[in-house]
């Protein structure tokens, strides 16, 4: 090939090139990575690490202390936003053959949201059965976790199955326990890391458990107040989430939001076995 035609070949073929870098979109192709991940509100409380807290429990007023607790670290619920961890109650129930813990949640002034149900069956002497269920409005429909423990890994079965005052906390919404204080959510990524090893009931579709008691907070949902993403909403539910969208559709971090003001908080003195100081022993 003529010397004269090659070059200029080859100097066109190194423009054509050059060309195809500087146009948009040419050369190496962009890509947006900027993924959105939804952040539902049951995602702050991992269901399967309910049962490390019944091994602790001496009562069902130790328990709802333990849920409280940031040193446990299982609670990082915020139905509402405001960036703190929602105060978990717990109120008892149950019959002969089966005891429960219902779990609820008040987002706003004068309104309750149950999150869950603790059923436990007594198996004979020395077992136990756990079934936890999430309510559908947060975690989805037929969301259980299930168990089965010895007597002697929960010792607190020994008082639960004998005759005594069922438990009905008596905190709420900006009233809370001595000692204790509404604290930070963390990051996504960080509950689950903490969590991960805390996992000791296994998922399931169906209850186990025949014969199990109605919770008395059965059907009562929040119609205001839960701005973070549910599962299976309510109609008043999306009509709030409507004029109150949630600010949760996260890029880096789980409840990282504004964060208005709590309410003012009255507490009084005592909390199960704290002695005036929550979390204390």
């Amino acid at each position: 090939m003529n010397e004269k035609i090659f070059k200029g070949l080859a100097g066109v073929f190194i423009l054509l090139v050059a060309i195809s870098f500087l146009w948009p979109g040419g050369g190496e192709k962009q890509y947006n990575v900027n993924v959105q991940t939804k952040v539902y509100a049951g995602d702050g409380l991992d269901l399967a690490t309910i049962g490390t807290l019944l091994k602790k429990a001496d009562n069902a007023a130790d328990l709802e202390k333990l849920l409280n607790d940031p040193k446990t670290g299982i609670n990082n619920l915020d139905l509402n936003e405001d960036g703190k961890v929602d105060y978990i109650k717990v109120t008892e129930y149950g019959n002969d053959k089966v005891k429960g813990f219902s779990l609820t949640v008040e987002p706003a002034p004068g309104e309750t949201q149950e999150v869950a149900t603790i059923d436990i069956e007594k198996e004979g002497n020395d077992k136990v059965e756990v079934e936890v269920r999430g309510n559908e409005q947060i975690y989805g429909q037929n969301h259980y976790y299930h168990n089965s423990f010895g007597i002697t890994d929960m010792l607190f079965m020994y008082w639960l199955f004998r005759p005594h005052p069922f438990y009905m906390s008596p905190w709420g919404y900006g009233h809370y326990p001595g000692g204790y204080q509404p604290y930070n959510t963390v990051s996504y990524s960080r509950y689950k890391s903490r969590t991960a090893g805390k996992r000791d009931l296994k998922s399931s579709s169906r209850s186990r458990i025949k014969g199990k008691p109605t919770s008395p907070n059965a059907g009562k949902s929040a119609t205001r107040g839960i701005k973070a993403p549910l599962k299976k909403p309510t109609r008043s539910q999306k009509s709030f989430q409507k004029r109150n969208p949630s600010k949760q559709l996260r890029r880096s971090g789980f409840g990282r939001s504004s964060r208005p003001s709590r309410p003012s908080v009255r507490r009084s003195s005592g909390f199960g076995r704290s002695g005036g100081r929550f979390g204390g022993k």
